[in-house]
């Protein structure tokens, strides 16, 4: 059982009000400051209204883009930069190396053309007199394989351009090879001093 409550006053009790909604805060008045203090606003910036903080926020996500994205772009172009060091290093290494490689592809695919046939040593004649000194008494020395292509031309045009050429069979000279000898000099054409001089010059360009 509860007990009773007893409350002595100085003072007669002269009248009584009953209260509504005792206890319960009053709604917040932004006007003015109440008995529960000054009335706030929860913001994620002080003084932004809604549309002032999203517009905040894209700003902010946007310039954060574009700062991740000036990174990327300065990342990549430093890897470029090894990149290119790294080609360039290696080129100026192994340029040597490279070049003889290719010479040895350009022989290989020489000599297979000239074990097949596959060959005009008329035109390779012709491009060794152009290089001759004198067109007098020259002497062109061919393979006994190629000997009897260019006498047949010689007979077939009298007055072409190995009209007064004199071909000999030589058996040191190699298919699609000559040695044209003059009263002036020799002028080589064989297939390894012709790589060579693609070797040497593949050296230079790189």
């Amino acid at each position: 059982m509860q007990g009773t409550l007893t409350i002595n006053l100085a003072k007669p009790v002269t009248s009584v009000d009953i209260l509504d909604n005792y206890g319960v805060r009053p709604p917040c008045d932004t006007s003015q400051n109440d008995a529960y203090g000054p009335a706030t606003t929860v913001s994620g910036h002080s003084g932004m209204n809604s549309a002032e903080e999203t517009q905040h926020r894209f700003v902010m996500d946007a310039e954060k883009q574009k700062a991740e994205a000036a990174h990327l772009c300065q990342t990549l172009n430093c890897l470029v930069d090894k990149l290119n060091q790294f080609y360039d290093e290696v080129l100026a290494k192994h340029k040597v190396e490279i070049s003889k490689l290719s010479a040895e592809i350009a022989r290989k695919i020489l000599m297979h053309k000239v074990q097949k046939g596959d060959y005009e040593i008329e035109s390779i004649v012709t491009e060794v007199l152009e290089h001759a000194p004198t067109r007098q008494a020259v002497v062109v020395h061919l393979n006994p394989a190629d000997l009897g292509h260019c006498q047949k031309l010689q007979r077939d045009d009298p007055s072409g351009g190995f009209a007064e050429i004199q071909f000999v069979s030589d058996p040191n000279i190699g298919r699609a090879e000559c040695l044209l000898e003059t009263p002036k000099g020799i002028i080589k054409w064989f297939i390894e001093e012709h790589i060579e001089r693609i070797s040497q010059a593949l050296e230079k360009v790189a």
